[in-house]
């Protein structure tokens, strides 16, 4: 059996998503969900795998469904497939962050950075004024990247504010691109820049993983494989998972 894998997350303001994790965790076990979830005040963030069916429900569920009733309209979705169930059994977590910075000026539902689709990415990194920067932890780094990015040499994404004091200038560094595995890293830490004064910034929109899927290899400027926080270890070129 082929398994379908969802990431997916919003950043939304859900003051009531301590009432929402028992139905969501039903909602979930229904339709034969396996993974982890996690919902804060700020939002969602997830990887889930399952039937076909059972996605395309789920998915359905939290865009149009009465459970968030229209709130979750944005939701940054990937699709892969699998061979074998990633994940062993399934959990949805309270947080006090989707993905956890520790800034209370870095609220990405009410300021972000500029969006640049894949298509459009390898422009923009190209650019000498660009400073390309890896928001991932180091060991993901080590893995692969992309060409010229500088990595921060962090352990955990908590980290990302101390590289910022210590190594980024708002008046050298003019022109910022960040990336991420699926864009929800960089896009809180394209927050807490421009809360910072930093004037352009800019990252991937689905991260390195709809780049991946949507850049041609003969095209890409990515070098490695993407770390997943899955069974399935790491992901290539088309989502292609690394051989065993």
């Amino acid at each position: 059996m082929a398994y379908r894998v969802i990431a997916f997350y919003q950043f939304a303001a859900l003051p009531d998503f301590r009432e929402l994790r028992e139905p969501l965790r039903a909602l979930c076990a229904a339709l034969g969900l396996k993974g982890s979830v996690l919902l804060a005040h700020e939002g969602i963030n997830g990887t889930l795998a399952g039937s076909d069916e059972g996605i395309t429900a789920f998915v359905e569920a939290l865009q149009h469904g009465k459970l968030f009733d229209g709130r979750l309209d944005r939701l940054e979705l990937k699709y892969s497939t699998t061979d074998v169930m990633p994940f062993q059994r399934l959990k949805v977590r309270l947080k006090k962050e989707i993905v956890t910075l520790g800034d209370a000026g870095a609220d990405p539902t009410k300021r972000v950075g500029t969006y640049v689709d894949a298509a459009h990415w390898n422009e923009l990194i190209a650019d000498p004024d660009t400073l390309v920067l890896d928001t991932r932890n180091a060991f993901e780094v080590a893995m692969g990247t992309f060409k010229g990015a500088v990595d921060p040499n962090i352990k955990s994404f908590g980290q990302f504010k101390e590289f910022t004091t210590q190594k980024l200038d708002p008046a050298k560094h003019r022109k910022i691109a960040m990336f991420c595995t699926g864009g929800i890293r960089c896009e809180k830490a394209s927050a807490y820049l421009l809360s910072r004064g930093f004037a352009e910034v800019f990252h991937l929109k689905g991260g390195i993983l709809k780049y991946l899927e949507g850049v041609p290899e003969n095209e890409s400027r990515w070098r490695g494989e993407c770390f997943v926080f899955d069974e399935r270890v790491a992901l290539g070129h088309g989502l292609r998972e690394r051989q065993k």
